[in-house]
């Protein structure tokens, strides 16, 4: 992405045209496609071998991108919520013209949410399916290409559930920081896609706590 030319091209008011929406809109997805293709990988490679093993048998082949459309599906939702969030935070000048937050309240009651929300039963239970594809391929299956398509938008729901905290990171960090959309990117590859590695969530859980309360504590000051 030239991020560039889009950090010029958006609005740096809460006047949006139709067009700005959409732009913003478009960079929200494609954001989200960039984090999230390589987590979702083991899934699609999964049904892919699924898939040719049942062409094999002489089942009607499925094509793996009636999956990925449906995973997506979600996360452009996600990405139209995400849009009209950083409008309103505009409309609200709680964000600045480098798509910041510029209240330190807000920003550190939403690290320390997203700290505490890696410790939730929720994130953990929408994880393991995360963690375990060949299991959610077994007990979700469902034939064909609609079959494949809410396959799809299921294991989105799952993922989003899990991450979407993580996500919304970038209004503190900074929207168009390509080294924290690097930094979550990769902390979600690894989150969702290595069964040991739940220390890493837990520490990730404390960090963000720690850090949300140490930017409460300084607007205070």
């Amino acid at each position: 992405m030239d991020m560039d030319a889009i950090f010029f091209a958006m609005p740096m008011s809460s006047s949006w045209t139709v067009v700005d929406f959409i732009l913003l809109f478009l960079m929200w997805f494609v954001m989200m496609i960039a984090m999230m293709t390589a987590s979702v990988a083991p899934l699609i490679l999964i049904f892919v071998m699924v898939n040719r093993k049942k062409k094999q048998e002489q089942n009607p082949f499925v094509p793996t991108g009636y999956l990925i459309c449906g995973y997506f599906l979600i996360w452009g939702c996600f990405s139209l919520l995400a849009t009209l969030l950083q409008w309103l935070l505009q409309k609200l000048s709680l964000l600045n013209t480098e798509m910041v937050t510029t209240n330190k309240i807000l920003g550190g009651i939403v690290l320390i949410a997203a700290g505490l929300y890696q410790f939730s039963s929720l994130k953990r239970r929408c994880l393991n399916y995360c963690l375990n594809p060949i299991n959610f391929i077994h007990n979700n299956w469902k034939e064909g290409k609609r079959g494949a398509f809410q396959m799809g938008i299921e294991n989105g729901v799952y993922c989003l559930v899990c991450c979407w905290v993580l996500m919304i990171l970038l209004f503190i960090s900074g929207i168009m920081n390509l080294l924290w959309i690097a930094l979550i990117a990769l902390f979600v590859l690894i989150e969702k896609n290595f069964p040991n590695a739940k220390w890493i969530s837990y520490i990730a859980g404390v960090a963000l706590t720690v850090y949300g309360t140490i930017v409460l504590f300084k607007s205070y000051l």
